[in-house]
C-alpha cells in the first residue's frame, strides 16, 4: 500500500481539478498514438491513423481518451486502493486485450508531457514529482494482472 501525504493528497487534487478530460484526454492518448506508433495496433477498429493529422482528427480517438482519463478521475478520489479499483481493468487488459504493460507507462508519460505543456510553471518539481508518484502507482495497478 502507498502511503499519501496531506501535502501530496492535495496536490493530486489540485492538478486533477485543473484539467479538463476533454482536452487533456484526447492529447495524451493521441501523442502517445504518434510518438510511439506500434501501440497503434490495439487500435485497429479506430480507423485512419497513418498521420499525425490522422490520429489528431480521429474522434475515436479523442473519446477514448476522454474514457481513459474518466478511469482515472476515479483513481484520483479512491487514492488508498487504486489496485483494488483496477483490478478488473488489469484483467480485461491482459486477459482479453493482451495490451503490453509498457503501454500504460508510455501514456503516463504522454499525459504527463501534455499536463506540462498546458501548465507550464504551475508543474513545478514538486507538484511533478507527486503527480508522477501518482501515475506510477496507477501503472503499477493497470499491470498487477500481468505479474
Amino acid at each position: 500500500m502507498v502511503e499519501w501525504s496531506a501535502a501530496e493528497r492535495k496536490i493530486v487534487a489540485d492538478v486533477w481539478g485543473k484539467m479538463s478530460i476533454d482536452e487533456i484526454g484526447p492529447q495524451a492518448l493521441a501523442r502517445l498514438l504518434i510518438v510511439y506508433p506500434w501501440t497503434q495496433r490495439y487500435f485497429g477498429s479506430f480507423g485512419n491513423l497513418s498521420s499525425a493529422g490522422s490520429v489528431l482528427g480521429n474522434p475515436k480517438v479523442s473519446e477514448h481518451g476522454k474514457t481513459v482519463l474518466g478511469a482515472l478521475e476515479k483513481a484520483v478520489k479512491n487514492l488508498d486502493d487504486i489496485k483494488g479499483l483496477y483490478s478488473k481493468l488489469s484483467k480485461l487488459h491482459c486477459d482479453k486485450l493482451n495490451v503490453d504493460p509498457d503501454n500504460f507507462r508510455l501514456l503516463a508519460d504522454c499525459l504527463s508531457i501534455v499536463i506540462a505543456t498546458k501548465f507550464g510553471s504551475a508543474f513545478n518539481p514538486e507538484v511533478q514529482a507527486t503527480w508522477q508518484k501518482f501515475l506510477c502507482v496507477v501503472v503499477a495497478a493497470l499491470s498487477s494482472r500481468y505479474f
